[in-house]
């Protein structure tokens, strides 16, 4: 198993627990040159074969009459050779004026030496000089010519005049002297030669070029031809080296949003004590509040004095005034934008459809604000039917507020009209099929292996089940839950046989909430217990719930903790109390699902190994070229996550149970390992026999986690051959990266066990499957069905306001609850403005980009990300098994003996099937954290 499988939350297998190249073309009479001597000897024959199976360009660039005239009509020029570049430059769909005048002055100033300049570096150095070889600078010559062409893409050439030993072109440097940044999305050489010919020479840049009064140093790029560190040619060398330490910066200032400087810091800028001390946060990170690092931005310090957190036990601070903290980042408020390093921001397509959704959230969350802000009213549902309106006729008319609002608001009924497509919810998934559905004890069973978060059932191996927290303080250990309650639920079983039958399953939630219990329930409007919940696998394969354990902390330290024991109903009185023990599980379920298993255990464990692959591994290195898919846009994701969704009163303190506390419990649990519900077996298919027969997420999850496997194993041999033990030890880059995710990324716990070395090949597969599967499968499974399966919040909700209510605790409540449970109910769910915010965000987080890359996706030309046509064709089998996957899964979707996933209202299991459109579809695995 990967060597970061426990910090990822995950053990074996991690489960359980170049677009648009245009072609030049002319003349019928033009003709394609070739390079002169572009296979440098002193290579070794594995890389020799290697470079001679290159990929056929996606890029034909083409070279016209004037230019062979100018080579081949001189024969007093034979020692030198024409080369020309074809660079292609991305515009955006949508300029306002400002940046159409700006391109319109470039194009002008371009005629007057303001120029786009490039420079040839060669693979080889000049034998007597024993520098690199340069073509001389040249510059586009055509900037101006193609001022007003059309079209997202605009091919651009320049030419370079070199000496005919020059050999192959290995990087281009590029300056731009223009007012304005512009997207270089790929490069092509062609040249003319009497020698041999490995064809044309492509760079894959993808990058935004800076002006040279932001940037004055060269950009430098490399072809797309792989590189171990010690391969390197002599020639790429020493720019190898630069091209990482102009990354990696200085650790110091203010980072400008066109850098590309890729540096660590802890989660100080998560409060905003600026704005009053009930809005500090405690940093996160570090020896007593260990997390990940997050990328970086300099910002200054909090003008106000906020408060230093203090640790007082495992997972409790308090806050209190010291003077200065100037561990508090200032805060960079939306809409302006906060630092990813440049090249890491969404592109175009993304950014439009993250504004869209954007945009349809504020709305949604519009007219319940203003409700909530002129009403004393927090507006409870009234009736489930008010809960559905907002699938049909929006918010206003069918909540019977519209006379309302318009008394007091008259322009609310033009936004109405105006918006109204907007301010309708799409129905979730989880109601197309059976609206009552989530009534039934089989389906809250059901969505603990194929909902929102599949991954906290855990086979029960003892009975009682026990907590790991100190008994000094939290009391006992034994659950309350006794072989008097569950005995006669276990087909006539003892339970002592029920457990070494492997016939008894929990989610368990005690452990991380019960330390933040009593803070949260001091919360108005908020209220939490620590659960667990018993199931009981039944002959069919399916699960059912037999017991729920509702536990609070002890009322003075040691002390026995006031638990209550729910069981399966028997009349009208139990079935509601039932129905809201499960509503607080379910709860305790949506608290760990967004702040530990998607957000802690994806999104911000990725980032230290996305920032350490860009400081230490080149774009040259063959496992910078594997993951780069994979870390798209995960920088940006999560940096406007530390904006508006993890922040001091965001998304996720309004939404959830936990509120301000949410973020210290994520960090509570970065200390715990993943358990999961799977045994070795290598008579099985993928060497693990599943304890649960029918675990769609599990099933599924191992069909795309040994197709990676595969696809990384073979990918690994070619540039880790076992006839070369020592090469992965000996990779300067490699160890370098490995050593700074674990001693700076994850600081916090760099000694910790689970940190095997990194010496075999076998090692960097583990590593890299693990990562991989982490930034696809596991954030798909635990992203896109949010709203889905979580958009009725009756089904899911993300928060309590109420206890379950106790003749003892008060008997008035309860009084009220016998009187009427429907309204007990709803009161204890979300308010409406909590709901609609909530509902409105999580359809944001549903939703795929059009631009979205998925797993096993066709990539535009082989060439755009490796040269290596061995590389390449192990990547086209992994598409196939990839692509084969999705068909099994289509199969088992439609086995009526897969009950979990397939029968009379039963949603299909589709959030691990590869492939999707965009928008909210509840399937689809992108190749990255993109959302």
């Amino acid at each position: 198993m990967a060597v970061c499988s426990e910090i990822m939350g995950l053990h074996q297998p991690s489960f359980l627990q170049g677009s648009g190249s245009l072609l030049l073309r002319g003349n019928q009479n033009k003709q394609s040159l070739a390079f002169p001597a572009i296979c440098p000897d002193g290579q070794d024959r594995r890389r020799r074969l290697r470079s001679a199976k290159t990929v056929a360009a996606p890029v034909k660039a083409t070279i016209n009459e004037d230019v062979i005239k100018m080579v081949v009509g001189k024969q007093a020029k034979v020692d030198k050779v024409m080369l020309r570049a074809a660079l292609t430059v991305r515009r955006k769909h949508k300029e306002d004026i400002k940046e159409a005048i700006v391109n319109q002055l470039d194009a002008l100033t371009d005629k007057f030496g303001r120029n786009v300049v490039l420079e040839l570096i060669s693979t080889e150095i000049n034998p007597r000089t024993k520098k690199q070889k340069t073509s001389g600078a040249t510059v586009i010559k055509d900037w101006f010519e193609k001022k007003n062409v059309k079209g997202e893409r605009v091919v651009y050439t320049a030419d370079f005049t070199v000496d005919s030993s020059f050999g192959e072109p290995g990087a281009i440097t590029v300056i731009n002297r223009h007012q304005k940044e512009f997207f270089l999305e790929s490069v092509v050489i062609e040249g003319e030669g009497s020698t041999s010919s490995c064809g044309p020479v492509h760079f894959s840049c993808n990058s935004w070029v800076q002006s040279t009064k932001d940037h004055p140093k060269k950009r430098i790029f490399f072809s797309n031809k792989p590189y171990l560190p010690s391969e390197t040619p002599e020639g790429l060398k020493e720019l190898r080296e630069t091209e990482l330490n102009e990354l990696r910066g200085d650790g110091k200032g203010i980072r400008k949003l066109s850098d590309r400087i890729f540096d660590y810091a802890t989660y100080n800028d998560l409060g905003n004590p600026d704005r009053g001390s009930e809005f500090a946060r405690p940093t996160l990170g570090g020896e007593k509040i260990p997390y990940p690092r997050r990328c970086r931005t300099g910002r200054p310090p909090t003008d106000t004095n906020s408060p230093k957190v203090v640790f007082i036990q495992e997972t409790t601070y308090r806050a209190s005034f010291h003077g200065t903290d100037m561990l508090a980042e200032s805060r960079v408020e939306k809409p302006n934008p906060i630092y990813v390093p440049r090249d890491e921001a969404f592109e175009e397509l993304k950014q439009g459809a993250f504004a869209a959704g954007r945009l349809k959230a504020v709305l949604h969350s519009f007219i319940p604000s203003l409700i909530a802000s002129i009403s004393a009213d927090n507006h409870d549902f009234k009736g489930f039917h008010h809960i559905d309106n907002l699938y049909k006729e929006g918010l206003i008319l069918k909540l019977g507020l519209q006379e309302h609002l318009l008394k007091k608001l008259p322009f609310v009924k033009k936004i109405q009209e105006s918006s109204e497509g907007l301010l309708r919810y799409d129905t979730p998934s989880i109601l197309t099929k059976d609206k009552f559905a989530w009534l039934r004890d089989d389906e809250f069973a059901r969505q603990a292996v194929a909902g929102i978060n599949p991954v906290n059932i855990e086979r029960l191996q003892s009975f009682p089940p026990v907590s790991n927290l100190d008994p000094a303080i939290y009391g006992p250990p034994e659950s309350a839950i006794t072989e008097a309650h569950i005995r006669g639920q276990l087909e006539g079983l003892t339970v002592q046989q029920a457990v070494e039958e492997g016939k008894l399953f929990m989610l368990d939630f005690h452990d991380i909430y019960l330390p933040f219990v009593d803070r949260i329930n001091m919360m108005d409007g908020r209220k939490a217990y620590a659960t667990r919940t018993l199931f009981f696998l039944t002959p069919i394969g399916t699960l059912k719930p037999i017991a729920i354990e509702l536990g609070l902390p002890p009322r003075q330290p040691g002390a026995s903790r006031p638990s209550m024991v729910l069981m399966p109903p028997r009349d009208a009185t139990t079935n509601w109390l039932w129905m809201l023990g499960k509503a607080h599980v379910c709860s305790n379920d949506a608290g760990v699902h967004q702040l530990v298993n998607h957000w802690l255990k994806t999104h911000a464990t990725m980032e230290p190994f996305i920032l350490a692959a860009h400081r230490q591994l080149s774009t040259m290195h063959p496992v910078f070229k594997l993951l780069h898919p994979h870390m798209r846009y995960t920088l940006e994701i999560n940096a406007l996550a530390r904006q508006s969704l993890i922040n001091a009163d965001g998304v996720i303190e309004s939404c959830f149970t936990p509120g301000p506390i949410g973020m210290e419990m994520s960090s509570a649990y970065y200390k715990h390992h993943w358990r999961g519900v799977a045994v070795a077996d290598h008579t099985q298919p993928h060497g693990l026999r599943l304890i649960l027969p029918d675990y769609p997420y599990a099933d599924d999850g191992l069909l795309l986690w040994s197709a990676i496997t595969r696809f990384v194993g073979a990918y690994v041999q070619i540039y880790y051959p076992d006839s070369d033990p020592n090469r992965v030890r000996s990779d300067s880059e490699l160890q370098a990266w490995y050593h700074e995710c674990v001693n700076v990324g994850h600081e916090d716990h760099r000694h910790a066990s689970w940190w095997s070395p990194l010496d075999t090949a076998s090692d960097l597969v583990a590593l890299l499957t693990t990562l991989i599967w982490i930034a696809s499968a596991q954030h798909a499974a635990l992203n896109f069905g949010q709203y889905p399966l979580g958009g009725y919040v009756p089904n899911r909700p993300p928060l309590m306001r109420r206890l379950v209510p106790d003749p003892d605790r008060d008997a008035d409540e309860y009084k009220a609850f016998l009187a009427d449970p429907h309204c007990f109910f709803l009161s204890s769910m979300p308010s409406v403005l909590q709901a609609t915010k909530f509902m409105a965000v999580v359809d944001t987080l549903s939703t795929h980009s059009p631009d979205e890359e998925y797993l096993g996706g066709t990539r535009d030309g082989a060439a755009a990300w490796t040269a290596d046509e061995e590389a390449a064709a192990v990547y086209r089998a992994f598409a196939a098994e990839v692509a084969a996957a999705e068909e099994e899964i289509e199969s088992r979707n439609a086995d009526p003996s897969r009950r979990n996933r397939c029968g009379a209202g039963v949603l299909p299991y589709e959030l691990l099937a590869p492939s999707s459109g965009p928008g909210v579809t509840g399937r689809g695995v992108p190749n990255s954290v993109s959302i």
